[in-house]
C-alpha cells in the first residue's frame, strides 16, 4: 500500500497511457504495445514503468515535455497540459520522482518513483 491522493495519481497514470496510446496511433504501430511494470525499490519506494513501442520523443525536446502548453499534438488534439500536471501531482505533491527516457524509433518510458509513507 503507497500513502498518496488516490484520484490525482489515476490521472498521471490516464495521462500517460493516452499519450501512449496517441503516440502508437500516430506512427500507425502495427504491433501497438504498453508495458507497465512495478518495483519496491526500497522500504519506502515505490517505481511505476510505463513504456510504449511508438516513434519516441526527439531528443531535442525531451528537456521541454514537462513544461505547461508545451504539445507536439496538433491543434485541437492536445493542451499541452497532461504531462505538466503529472509532473507537479508526482513531484510537488507527494515528493516522488517523475522522468522520461526515449530514443527515436525505440519508444518511450515514463519512470514514476513514489515514497510508500508520505512525508
Amino acid at each position: 500500500l503507497v500513502e498518496c491522493y488516490a484520484s490525482q495519481l489515476n490521472r498521471v497514470f490516464m495521462n500517460l497511457l493516452s499519450n501512449a496510446i496517441d503516440a502508437m496511433e500516430t506512427a500507425a504501430q502495427l504491433q501497438p504495445k504498453i508495458t507497465i511494470q512495478t518495483a519496491v525499490l526500497d522500504d519506502n519506494k515505490v517505481a511505476i514503468s510505463i513504456n510504449d513501442c511508438g516513434p519516441g520523443i526527439p531528443s531535442a525536446i525531451q528537456n521541454q515535455i514537462f513544461e505547461a502548453f508545451f504539445t507536439t499534438k496538433p491543434v485541437g488534439k492536445g493542451t499541452g497540459l497532461g504531462l505538466s500536471i503529472s509532473y507537479q501531482i508526482v513531484v510537488d505533491k507527494h515528493q516522488g520522482y517523475l522522468a522520461c527516457e526515449s530514443a527515436p524509433e525505440q519508444g518511450t518510458t515514463f519512470r514514476i518513483e513514489l515514497p510508500i509513507r508520505g512525508n
